[in-house]
């Protein structure tokens, strides 16, 4: 068979026997294949390599920037300056010491800035597939020809036959040949962190799910212990690693609400701001009865212009953004991507994994069922203190000594380590077993003690066919060489006669009931009975109906150490010793959390690959769901269609052994139904749902790097509490941001109108130059805006619903105050243009006849400090709000009103703006009028008070 008739389809590779497999790829197990079969596979097949679908290039990228609608407007108004300052400098009508083309410089450099900021949010680029890439081997033993070569791991072809041993990363997706105790470790690829054991003779079900395909093994996955031969069955883009790949590269990402609001914002002052020119040209015409001031109208065009667009918007959303991202890294949440700080805000439904996130990841006992009687055991997390209770009162275990007996079974039948480091108790090992460990340590029993008491001798392992293990201990004699019995414990004296031997079992209750016949009651062993045998299986369907998982215990005395693989024969009449039941147990601060998320209108949700029931318990006990709410299960979730998950979506809140891969449908669903969805991952598979996601959420503690170079949020702490924290937290950016979008286009609307306002009004010239328009947008809106940026959250901010993230950014009545202010403050401006140019063109006035333009400037740049002060509140009064709950603000009127006199007042500066000076009545008059706007403001709130309307 040729390279050419290698297999078109995708073969059902786990289903197929070994050598089948090895016959569709036209392979040899013990010789692999010969150098030209390589050759012509590699033509065929490509190389073993993650391949990466063209994206935008940095040129690109930065090209796009200067396709903003605003920066478009600012490039052609600099443009149209500068050929009328070209005219001027040709023509010789300079003013003395006026510097050529600075206002086309001053425009073309916020361009640049404006342009290069957008460039730097947005280049970072995708670096998911550069983590996934990673992943693959570089260097793989192959067998070729015979011979047992290292080649690069992009080298590998389908038909290759390699080795696999302990510590090796695995090159490519393949078939098993042949095995020896080969255990992977798959997390990566499934999110279930136990290794997983393999075995090359078995051939499974077409349908078996990725996790449980035990005769297959996966790219970047990693070998724990064993060896293993391996015929490649998949290279490149079709392994399992490929796959995801693709997904990820198909997820578009969509721009965030942040985006779509600036982007509508800059359509709407863009297109009026054309409207206005129009009206201005056209009316001076009119007005003129001809062309004569044509350029004069021109000018006016391009101050206005450059009025409406807010130059320093960018700039100080930016920073909004990055001083949330810093105080979320306080509250441990590490934000990537700067828009998704705002984008919290507007998260509708959390989809949350439950272990480690929603619980502490730590198993805890919670209950021991010995002698038909249920006790409680409380205590936190791995520390070995703690109670055990009946009836709710604590008990003493003197008067119980078949629980001391149980709890020395399972410290002896343990191969894990508890350990205190740093003041914090963990577990080396099974978390499962770590559970054991503590709760026999509450009671007194250290395991390190009772190695000592009952070393060792042999074990019958765990495995997931036999679901139970066994230690056989050897009980010690004393030094005095008296009988061992003089020298045992009590809480183990009454299992033995003379034996030396003691043989503990635990794993499934069921399996390990069905091997006892004796059961140990009180300190005595007795036979067990029909009766008592359902009992335990009733209160072991009770635990497990909890959601707890549930271990049975037994023992047997031996009078000498069972020989190696016959646990079939000795783990039979045993005796049983009792019940366990643990649970990875909620994280404390959860409950406080998930109620928050109910007050501000967020759904949670709980996706877990772990059994319903435990899903069910653990999601009522946080108050995720309530008793009764369906679970829905992998399994259904798989047959249904779409549009079937789509009608059910809103309805589940608890979905139970999901694998990885349909998080992404989830998610999708969700967002078809109109929700704004956070979703939590932490394995590669769970890559593209993050991508997927509104906010894509990874774990910084057990996350994969695959995951967290896909998401937009990172938890340094894998907590739920942070996400909600982190929530709050965009809550708060986004209504700053709405706060001084207000402040900054409120003013920008009564600049245009009052620039709009001197020709209609004859009054002759343009009162701002486009550099005075520069400097009022960038330094006396940008200042104040920043200030404005930081205010403190309202305390009602997670007592609401989320705000819709597709509504207008004019939404809430933010548009009807920015024209009600702009067109106030425009009113105010006029009315002080007025006088100031009746002023100065009066008979006998002394100063420069220009000084009119400069009261104009003045006025608006300070009467936007009041609105600063007042605009903090929407509702209260500046007089019933703490000055120095925000002494940023405070700090930002002293400096630009002091910046701003400095342009008046110091002659360098005079003359590069084009500013005239004040003497002090002119200037007490700006004032006078710039305090208006106060006024005004604080005004309002007192009038909506009265009428009983909220204020936007």
């Amino acid at each position: 068979m040729s390279a050419n008739s290698l297999p078109e389809g995708a073969p059902v590779w786990h289903s197929l026997e070994v050598n089948k497999a090895l016959d569709l790829l036209d392979s040899n197990a013990d010789s692999g294949l010969t150098p030209q079969e390589v050759e012509q596979r590699l033509q065929k097949y490509g190389t073993n390599e993650l391949e990466e679908t063209g994206g935008r290039s940095a040129w690109e990228i930065l090209l796009d920037q200067f396709k903003n609608i605003m920066l478009l407007m600012l490039i052609a108004v600099a443009l149209i300056s500068g050929g009328l300052s070209f005219l001027n400098w040709q023509s010789g009508n300079l003013k003395p010491g006026e510097i050529p083309f600075k206002d086309t410089i001053a425009i073309l450099a916020i361009v640049i800035l404006n342009g290069i900021l957008g460039y730097v949010q947005e280049s970072r680029a995708e670096k998911a597939l550069a983590a996934l890439k990673k992943l693959s081997s570089p260097n793989v033993r192959v067998i070729r020809d015979r011979k047992l070569l290292d080649v690069a791991g992009k080298d590998i072809v389908p038909g290759d036959v390699i080795l696999l041993e302990a510590g090796v990363q695995i090159a490519a997706d393949g078939r098993l040949i042949e095995q020896s105790n080969l255990q992977i470790r798959e997390s990566a690829l499934t999110g279930e962190a136990e290794a997983v054991n393999k075995q090359a003779v078995l051939t499974l079900p077409e349908e078996t799910s990725l996790g449980d395909r035990l005769n297959l093994v996966f790219q970047g996955t990693e070998v724990v212990q064993g060896r293993a031969k391996v015929l490649v069955t998949n290279t490149g883009m079709t392994t399992e690693l490929g796959k995801i790949a693709a997904l990820l590269q198909s997820v578009e990402s969509e721009p965030t609400p942040l985006q779509q609001r600036m982007t509508q914002l800059g359509n709407v002052l863009v297109a009026g701001a054309l409207i206005l020119v129009a009206i201005v040209i056209v009316g001076g015409v009119i007005a003129a009865r001809g062309f004569s001031n044509l350029q004069e109208l021109v000018e006016v065009s391009l101050s206005m212009a450059v009025a409406v667009v807010p130059e320093g918007l960018p700039a100080v959303i930016t920073v909004t953004l990055a001083l949330g991202t810093q105080r979320m890294v306080k509250r441990n949440a590490l934000i990537r991507k700067l828009p998704a700080v705002e984008t919290l805000g507007s998260v509708t439904t959390i989809c949350s994994d439950k272990t480690g996130t929603l619980t502490q990841n730590k198993m805890v006992v919670q209950s021991v069922y010995t002698n038909n009687s249920s006790f409680r055991v409380t205590g936190e997390g791995y520390a070995p203190t703690g109670d055990f209770q009946l009836n709710g009162q604590n008990v003493s275990l003197d008067q119980h000594p078949e629980i001391p007996a149980m709890l020395v079974a399972c410290a002896v039948c343990n191969d894990s380590v508890l350990q205190q480091e740093k003041g914090q108790w963990t577990i080396l090992g099974d978390p499962t077993e770590g559970a054991l460990v503590t709760l026999a340590g509450k009671a007194g029993i250290e395991k390190d003690q009772w190695g000592s008491k009952l070393p060792r001798v042999g074990e019958f392992p765990f495995s997931s066919e036999r679901k139970r293990m066994s230690v056989i201990a050897q009980v010690e004699e004393v030094s005095t060489g008296v009988s061992p019995l003089t020298a045992v414990d009590p809480a183990i004296a009454h299992m033995l006669n003379q034996e030396r031997y003691l043989m503990f079992t635990k794993g499934s209750p069921e399996l390990i009931l069905a091997r006892c016949t004796q059961i140990y009651l009180g300190d005595k062993s007795a036979a067990l009975t029909d009766a008592q045998r359902k009992q335990i299986l009733a209160e072991n369907d009770n635990m497990a109906s909890k959601g707890l998982r549930v271990l049975g215990f037994a023992y047997k005395p031996l009078t000498e150490v069972p020989p190696e693989n016959s646990d079939e024969t000795s783990e039979q009449q045993l005796v049983w010793l009792g019940l366990v039941g643990m649970l990875d147990a909620p994280r404390p601060e959860v409950r406080a959390a998930v109620q928050e998320c109910r007050d501000a209108g967020i759904r949670p949700v709980m996706i877990t690959g772990d059994h319903q029931l435990t899903a069910r318990a653990i999601a009522a006990d946080l108050g995720i769901a309530k008793e009764g709410d369906r679970v829905l299960i992998g399994q259904e979730l798989q047959r249904m269609s779409d549009q079937e998950l789509e009608q059910n979506v809103d309805l589940v809140s608890i979905y139970a052994r999901v694998a990885p891969e349909h998080k992404l449908r989830i998610v999708q669903a969700l967002q078809r139904r109109g929700r704004f969805v956070a979703m939590t991952g932490d394995g590669v598979n769970d890559a593209p749902a993050l991508k997927q996601a509104d906010i894509g959420i990874a774990m910084g503690i057990t996350g994969t790097d695959v995951s967290k170079e896909a998401s937009d949020m990172v938890l340094l702490d894998d907590n739920f509490a942070t996400i909600v924290a982190a929530t709050k937290e965009g809550r708060v950016v986004y209504t700053n941001i709405r706060r001084f979008i207000k402040y900054i286009l409120g003013s920008n609307i009564g600049e245009v109108l009052t620039i709009a306002a001197s020709p209609l009004l004859g009054l002759g010239g343009v009162p701002l130059t486009p550099l005075q328009i520069l400097w009022m947008n960038l330094v006396t809106d940008g200042l104040p805006a920043l200030a404005l940026a930081v205010e403190p959250p309202e305390p009602d901010v997670m007592q609401r619903p989320p705000f819709s993230p597709r509504e207008s950014i004019f939404a809430r009545g933010l548009g009807s105050y920015m024209i009600r202010i702009g067109i106030i403050f425009a009113i105010i401006s006029i009315a002080l243009m007025w006088w100031a140019y009746n002023h100065t063109h009066a008979a006998g006035y002394q100063g420069d006849r220009e000084a009119w333009k400069t009261m104009v400037f003045t006025t608006l740049c300070i009467a936007q400090m009041g609105h600063a002060i007042a605009i903090r509140s929407n509702s209260r009064l500046t007089i019933e709000m703490n000055p120095f709950s925000n002494i940023f603000v405070l700090g930002a009127v002293v400096v630009t009103t002091i910046l701003q006199l400095m342009l008046v007042y110091v002659p360098p500066l005079r003359a590069f703006f084009g500013t005239h000076y004040l003497n002090l009545q002119e200037l007490g008059v700006c004032i006078g009028f710039s305090a208006l706007m106060f006024v005004w403001i604080e005004a309002e709130k007192i009038f909506f008070r009265l009428m009983g309307k909220k204020v936007v």
